[in-house]
């Protein structure tokens, strides 16, 4: 395996693990550090362009698709940040880590891909993980919401994006997409400010900070490595790394904000059983992509 390659996807897949820790850091409303991220993570994409990546505007069919997903974006990180406000770090990551699960159970529907047993019984795993993390933690009932609600908001995107990519780079499509996510949720936005009961903020001081290092090493820098070892790496490897993400994210969120103490044995029943079923499943994709490398 490429050392620089493993270094370059753990470095990303840690920097990822970090926006949950930023998000419960900025004393902002989810919505403001959602409308910043994507204008950032933009600028940031727009500077690549100027300086050497290629940019290939999409096919006009691929457009609404595309502005479509950015609005799906804008409302999976919304829901994200959401759930981490109203609950903790810990508690939304590990339900968002049935993500790919999600993914599995859905894509039949969009795709002829046919539906695998296996599959529909580790999302039922994951159901059941999320269940006992919910009865443990009845009082974080709104955060797993959430956290529930932005892993099928996620899967949603994934399957799409995944069609899209087939004609357009990933570049391109995430620079639109951020775009148009950020042009849809400055319409939402005084609709967003009335439900919520919350204002326009302009970051100072280490909201600033924070938020420049969500939209700029986090999203852009992350998403850039992560294309360099994907060119060195399997995908089987980059999709087992990726579900690490919720367990880097939790050790820091123990180390940080010391959210051991807000937790109990129900929480690591669960996130084990969800964890494991989403391990599981990379591996039986795996060995069924393999065994269909063979039989051509």
């Amino acid at each position: 395996m490429n050392k620089t390659a493993f270094v370059q996807l753990h470095v990303a897949i840690l920097l990822w693990g970090l926006t949950g820790i930023l998000g419960k850091a900025i004393d902002m409303s989810e919505g403001m550090i959602v409308w910043y991220r994507m204008l950032i993570t933009a600028i940031g994409l727009l500077v690549m362009f100027l300086f050497g990546t290629k940019f290939k505007m999409p096919k006009k069919k691929d457009m609404l698709q595309i502005a479509l997903m950015g609005f799906i974006v804008a409302a999976h990180w919304v829901a994200f940040f959401g759930a981490i406000k109203v609950s903790n770090v810990s508690v939304a990551l590990s339900c968002l880590s049935s993500i790919a699960l999600f993914t599995a159970l859905m894509e039949p529907l969009f795709t002829n891909k046919k539906i695998s047993i296996i599959e529909v019984v580790l999302g039922l795993l994951a159901i059941i993980g999320i269940y006992i993390i919910f009865s443990f933690h009845k009082f974080y009932g709104l955060g797993i919401a959430l956290a529930v609600l932005t892993a099928f908001l996620g899967s949603l995107f994934t399957i799409v994006n995944k069609k899209l990519l087939l004609n357009n780079s990933a570049e391109t499509i995430t620079f639109l997409e951020m775009v148009y996510g950020f042009l849809i949720l400055t319409l939402f936005l005084p609709l967003y400010f009335k439900t919520t009961n919350t204002v326009f903020e302009i970051p100072q001081g280490w909201n600033l900070v924070y938020l420049l290092i969500l939209g700029l090493l986090c999203t852009s820098f992350a998403f850039t490595i992560s294309l360099y070892a994907l060119r060195h790496i399997s995908s089987f490897t980059m999709n087992l790394s990726v579900n690490l993400e919720p367990i880097y994210s939790i050790i820091l969120a123990f180390i940080i904000f010391d959210e051991m103490k807000e937790l109990n044995s129900g929480f690591f029943v669960g996130t084990f059983i969800l964890l494991a079923s989403v391990i599981f499943h990379s591996f039986y994709l795996y060995r069924k992509n393999k065994k269909a490398v063979k039989r051509v």
